[in-house]
């Protein structure tokens, strides 16, 4: 069974910002736009915050 740890989730004018830690790939994060699309990237970040940081940048690009 996989270990995922969910730290963040907020929604932002219709979109959802996920925040996770898997013990495979460290934080990542996923975005569900407001059309159900799924976006992100198997980056690996040492830190909730970092992902989350990058998370949030990427929400205020999609505008």
């Amino acid at each position: 069974m996989s270990k995922i740890k969910v730290d963040e989730v907020i929604c932002i004018k219709g979109s959802t910002l996920m925040v996770f830690y898997t013990p495979g790939h460290c934080w990542e994060f996923r975005i569900i736009s407001r059309t159900g699309g799924i976006f992100g990237e198997q980056k690996i970040y040492y830190t909730a915050e970092a992902a989350l940081r990058t998370g949030l940048e990427w929400l205020r690009d999609e505008r």
